[in-house]
């Protein structure tokens, strides 16, 4: 890195410790995001368990955290995203048995419908996806230092830890260690108290198991993450995100285990983000939604959508409604807040992109330039500008402030997306203003202020991952669905050069009726898919 790019990120980050602030799950309130150290921050994220192929809800914590990484590398941080695969559990090997195959198979499988679906949806900033199978050694290691220090015992190998022995054990979540639900059955006789957790489970006849101090077994499913996170970004790291329902017992364990284990914090800032549920009866976002929202305290396995719930088929919905509408869909909302899911609420996201996409074809027309093929300002001190007396620029500069303002207080990007709107509705009412749609010889200076404008919600965009690409056209042969179009453009303008409008309204109605729009603009009529 050079001293400059050096300087330029200090500057950044004495930027954002000013204005930064990140709802801390652990204090219940939003705290100064201070990372441990200077410029640097370490994120952990849980990640599926790959038993089955990969749901809308799996993909939630990703986008978001995406978008969170984005911001924090723009305000200048260098940042270490992980997220793990959780591929040994009891779900996974129910499943192989069922399916005749080997635990590996279908969580190999698996692992590749899940990465293939986060490629779909522009989730491409993680920089480390373990596998809790690669990691084995660390667990048991992580197991024998907690043994060592009574926190956990060893009982005719099976591996508990002594949740009375945590005096600050329900920090997180404001729940009792009588609250914490172990496992059943043979497990339970073998325990202290019923609400000890295994922290390592042995071996069954025909189950996958590595070999142990205390025996032939495999690892607990909390035991996983903290190994996984220690051994990637230490003894405590700056974020640890993941879904409501993970507040308790998951965290909530992960803590006691970390802690017990190091004696110190295991993570700064705990963020959760809300779950996602399908639509209730009645208006999306009135009081049945509001009275159904999910807290810290109230979130369960049952809360969210999951596969026991019909959920699935996500690369079925991709296909159906593209990546960039749903990951769209997933911002649109603050990341704390449930997300009602239904296909009306996608289809409305389409229709917001679609906001941006006809802007983006209008910039075209009046520049020449294309926006998606326009580097994206990456650092925020390098995107702040100086508007002088500019009426537009000055607008440009308040909507820009305005989104930054939003996303530092606790990533908020449902809010800073309405700032993405008002930006492209101010470039549109300027062109309109301004005469440059159609014009012969616009002026400079009005085209020179519309591509700084440009510039900025490029900048902006660029932080959810949106617009990285123009969106697909008709599918099959373009080149002729293209040549068509042209045909029946020109009939249409036929018909009503001979104001014969009962055919020119068919044409246009006809094409509407199969998803095309025709769109009648000063330099003429352009067509577009719906």
């Amino acid at each position: 890195m050079s001293s400059a790019t050096e300087a330029e990120n200090v500057s950044n980050n004495k930027v954002c410790a000013n204005s930064l602030r990140v709802y801390n799950t652990l204090s219940k309130q939003k705290e100064s995001f201070e990372p441990l150290q200077e410029g640097k921050v370490g994120i952990y994220l849980c990640g599926p368990t790959v038993y089955k192929e990969a749901h809308i809800g799996h993909m939630v914590g990703p986008v978001i955290f995406d978008a969170i990484k984005r911001y924090l590398v723009y305000c200048g941080y260098e940042v270490t995203w992980v997220v793990n695969i959780t591929d040994v559990d009891d779900k996974l090997i129910d499943e192989a048995n069922k399916r005749q195959l080997t635990m590996e198979e279908v969580a190999a499988e698996n692992i590749a419908d899940y990465v293939a679906n986060l490629q779909a949806l522009g989730v491409d900033q993680i920089d480390v996806m373990p596998k809790a199978t690669e990691h084995i050694d660390d667990i048991i290691e992580f197991i024998a230092n907690l043994i060592q220090q009574g926190y956990a015992y060893d009982a005719d190998g099976d591996v508990f830890f002594d949740v009375l022995r945590d005096p600050h054990y329900g920090k997180l979540s404001n729940r009792s260690a009588d609250e914490q639900q172990g496992e059943g059955g043979g497990a339970a006789a073998k325990k202290r108290s019923p609400s000890d957790f295994a922290l390592w489970k042995s071996a069954k006849p025909n189950e996958p198991s590595w070999e142990s101090p205390w025996g032939a077994g495999r690892p607990g499913w909390h035991i996983e993450c903290s190994a996984m996170s220690h051994k990637i970004l230490g003894e405590t790291f700056d974020i640890h995100g993941g879904g409501l329902d993970l507040v308790f017992p998951h965290h909530e364990n992960e803590i006691a285990q970390s802690e017990c284990c190091h004696g110190k914090p295991m993570v700064k800032y705990w963020m959760h983000n809300g779950l996602m549920r399908a639509a209730a009866a009645g208006k999306v976002g009135g009081r049945a939604e509001r009275e159904a929202a999910v807290t810290p305290e109230t979130a369960t396995a049952e809360t969210k959508i999951s596969r026991s719930k019909g959920a699935g088929g996500l690369a079925e919905l991709i296909k159906r409604h593209g990546g960039e509408r749903i990951r769209f869909f997933l911002l649109r909302t603050h990341y704390r807040s449930t997300i009602v899911f239904n296909d009306e609420g996608i289809e409305e996201a389409g229709t917001g992109l679609e906001t941006f996409h006809r802007f983006f074809e209008r910039f075209a027309r009046v520049t020449g330039e294309s926006f998606y093929d326009m580097p994206p300002i990456t650092n925020r001190q390098a995107g702040d500008f100086d508007p002088h007396n500019d009426p537009l620029l000055k607008n440009v500069h308040a909507r820009r402030a305005g989104f930054l303002a939003k996303m530092d207080d606790d990533f908020n990007s449902g809010a800073a997306v309405s700032e993405l709107f008002e930006l492209v509705r101010l470039l549109n009412r300027f062109i309109d203003q301004a005469e440059l749609e159609g014009a012969a010889t616009p002026d400079p200076a009005a085209v020179q202020a519309l591509q700084r404008g440009v510039q900025t919600l490029r900048e902006l965009s660029a932080l959810f991952g949106l617009f990285g690409s123009a969106p697909e056209q008709a599918g099959g042969d373009d080149a002729l669905v293209g040549k068509l179009m042209e045909l029946l453009i020109a009939l249409r303008a036929e018909a009503r050069a001979n104001k014969d409008f009962a055919t020119s309204d068919r044409i246009r109605d006809g094409l509407r009726e199969l998803g095309i729009t025709i769109e009648d603009r000063k330099d003429g009529t352009g067509w577009r898919l719906e």
